[in-house]
């Protein structure tokens, strides 16, 4: 693919620089302890501390699945050198494993503190032995009605291996006893798998004259009745397990005849992923637990749950729960932008400036909008448009759809290899191709991970680009809960770069000179080192030297070696990261003139945004990259600059907001851990000013 592919290098090892690093996932445990200290924070609405106690388990869920289980398959391997930040993979996942255990202790703390303040609430979490006697037997119509025929009961003998155990998935380990036998024979042994169709709350009829509302967890209920999936037998034991398997795709790309097909296989060869954790109830029987080791091999790996096994299912239960609006954050309805909404002619408006977006304040349906009207714009000759995550019910592929039938060229490369999301993403590109749109997977070895769509149009001048360029996902569900930035722009050298971008990803092409755009693999890393270098130098003669850079993570060793630089020529570097950061802040002679804070709050904190003093002229980027070696030498990623001198003052404010916040952001110190800001003046909370509709359109009108 022509200049995108360049040569990767292994990083040289320093033993001295050991301890100027912080461990990538040692500092993700210490993000989703930030997760989890939303739900421990009684000034946070009491079902949106539910939302936040789900979201720990399944950042952690993801977590074991993929990092955990890349240090188990080095350890399996032999493989004991240590990395850049000085950790073995036997001593990290030992680190890890112990401080996720101390961190799941926390959270099932706080499930059972929250527990008794939803029933004070009238929502409790029971049992079927506190029901009354209409209760269960509304209960038991329910099961045997609805969960009975759904359930498979899995023996497991000589003649009957044991089946095949889905990762994250729930499920009951049952010893039995022949009713007839001796209480001194070995026990039997099965499985029943709880089913995942079914709702895992359930909801029981309220008490006569009562407000309560009263839900009882499946397979507690599963476990009540477990007798009638096995006549003859008594339970001797019924204990609920789940299993963490690896689920990282290895895929052979440049063995591969048909990309697509090969992630398909690749899918299904997923849910025989090695397994990496075992989840087992607090009081679990020892001898099935032995047989549940000695079928999974899974060592030490084993986490004691004190409460219900998985609580991401509390995600669905607060957000289906009915009323309660006074346990929930005030309702926020993204205002549709005003600049959109005050033309008849959008293209037009877009020839005379360009326009910014700041989601979720502002709504994604600008963005849809924008795709709809170049789909049914007779004057538009091709639409191009990259597709890494798509909303379940999405309108852009409905107009990218309408777009080729009526025979515009329509061009989308869609991600297939974007992690979880990669049997959607099938769906939609089988979807796109029956409609006539050119459908591209992507490259071999990287992944597109860049945000941006081009429409070419007719015009009296000649031909014409208009370019949206994002931070975040063409995805509306998730632009209603992330924090993501979105640039519509005609600007010629964005609009030649485009072109030349999506030739590339598309066909061959010859070592591009970009005009305004940053592309990795090519050269955005080398950019971004020159505008870092950039600010020393000006540091260095005494001109103002400054960096801001806000993302998700930052973890790639030459960047961080990079700021540490700049640091020690005198430059003032704030970073606004929400997760990993493996840099140390504050170091004397090091890193004293840099400051990391993270943000963990009501959306989810991921705009991409680059700032450099510049000696006055000030610039700003956005940005679809973190800062981490995938998305530097392993993804197609994209910053682009702020031309428009107003917008680029809009997207500053909104920097200027993040590092403003005493409420909501946390510090990072030279030890990896964070702590609150210490400040005299009056709470500030960046994401609630942002949602003061009143406040933005002053700041896009007037600055």
């Amino acid at each position: 693919m022509g200049n995108l592919i360049v040569e990767s290098r292994p990083i040289k090892e320093n033993k001295e620089l050991v301890t100027m690093y912080i461990n990538r996932d040692l500092s993700w445990i210490e993000f989703n302890r930030r997760v989890l200290e939303e739900a421990q924070d009684p000034t946070t609405p009491l079902l949106e501390r539910i939302k936040f106690l789900s979201i720990v388990s399944t950042n952690l869920d993801e977590f074991m699945s993929v990092r955990v289980a890349g240090l188990t398959d080095q350890l399996k391997a032999g493989y004991n050198k240590t990395d850049f930040t000085g950790y073995t993979p036997e001593g990290l996942l030992r680190r890890v494993m112990k401080r996720t255990e101390k961190m799941v202790q926390e959270q099932y703390k706080c499930f059972r503190e929250l527990s008794r303040s939803l029933a004070k609430e009238g929502l409790e979490f029971t049992s079927y032995e506190y029901l009354n006697v209409t209760q269960k037997k509304q209960m038991d119509r329910y099961f045997h009605d609805i969960v009975f025929p759904v359930l498979t009961p899995m023996a497991v003998d000589q003649s009957r291996p044991f089946p095949l155990v889905h990762s994250l998935h729930l499920y009951l380990a049952v010893l039995l006893r022949r009713e007839d036998e001796s209480p001194e024979n070995e026990p039997y042994f099965a499985i029943v798998q709880i089913p995942s169709n079914l709702s895992r709350m359930i909801r029981v009829q309220g008490r006569a004259n009562s407000r309560r509302q009263d839900f009882i967890l499946l397979e507690d209920l599963i476990e009540v009745h477990i007798h009638s999936l096995f006549p003859g037998y008594d339970p001797v034991a019924v204990h609920s397990f789940r299993i963490t398997r690896n689920a990282d795709l290895t895929l052979n790309e440049e063995g591969a005849e048909d990309l697509l097909e090969e992630i398909e296989k690749e899918l299904k060869r997923r849910r025989w992923g090695s397994p990496v954790r075992l989840e087992i109830g607090k009081g679990f029987d020892p001898y099935a637990l032995e047989l549940l080791k000695e079928e999974f091999e899974i060592g030490n790996n084993i986490i004691i749950i004190d409460g219900p096994i998985d609580l991401s299912c509390l995600m669905k239960f607060s957000a289906e729960l009915p009323g309660f609006d006074q346990l929930r954050y005030p309702k926020l309805d993204p205002v549709y932008p005003r600049e959109f909404d005050e033309t008849d002619d959008l293209f037009g408006t877009l020839r005379e400036r360009d326009m910014l977006v700041y989601h979720p304040y502002e709504s994604f349906v600008a963005v849809d909008d924008f795709i709809a009207e170049a789909a049914q714009d007779p004057a538009v000759m091709a639409i191009k448009m990259t597709l890494y995550r798509v909303s379940g019910n999405s309108g852009l592929v409905q107009s990218l759809s309408r777009a080729a039938e009526a025979g515009k060229q329509v061009t989308v490369v869609v991600e297939l290899k974007a992690r979880f999301d990669e049997e959607r993403n099938i769906a939609w590109a089988r979807k796109l191709e029956k409609s006539g749109c050119h459908v591209v997977y992507g490259l071999v070895g990287l992944k597109t991970h860049a945000k941006i769509t081009l429409v070419v149009r007719q015009e009296e001048a000649g031909l014409r680009r208009y370019v949206h360029v994002g931070t975040g996902n063409y995805n509306g569900s998730t632009a209603r809960l992330y924090t993501d930035i979105g640039l519509f722009t005609t600007h010629p050298d964005v609009g030649d770069d485009a072109s030349v971008l999506f030739n590339e990803m598309t066909g061959y092409s010859a070592p591009h000179d970009w005009k305004a755009f940053g592309i990795a693999p090519a050269d955005m890393k080398s950019k971004l080192f020159e505008l870092i270098k950039r600010e020393s130098s000006n540091a260095a003669v005494g001109k103002p030297a400054r960096i801001i850079a806000k993302m998700n993570s930052l973890s790639n060793q030459e960047m961080v070696d990079q700021l540490y630089e700049a640091s020690r020529a005198g430059v003032k570097i704030d970073l606004i990261i929400r997760g990993v950061c493996c840099l140390k802040p504050g170091v004397p002679g090091l890193s004293e003139n840099i400051t990391v804070r993270s943000i963990v709050d009501r959306f989810l904190e991921h705009s991409r945004i680059f700032y450099f003093e510049n000696g006055g002229e000030k610039e700003v980027w956005l940005s679809s990259a973190d800062w981490m070696t995938r998305n530097l030498t392993r993804r197609i990623e994209l910053m682009c600059p702020v031309f428009d001198k107003h917008l680029s003052k809009v997207v500053i404010r909104i920097l200027q907001m993040s590092l403003s916040d005493n409420v909501k952001a946390r510090i990072l110190q030279q030890n990896g851990q964070y702590s609150r800001p210490e400040s005299l003046l009056p709470p500030f909370r960046s994401q609630f000013e942002a949602m003061d509709i009143g406040t933005w359109k002053k700041a896009k009108s007037k600055l």
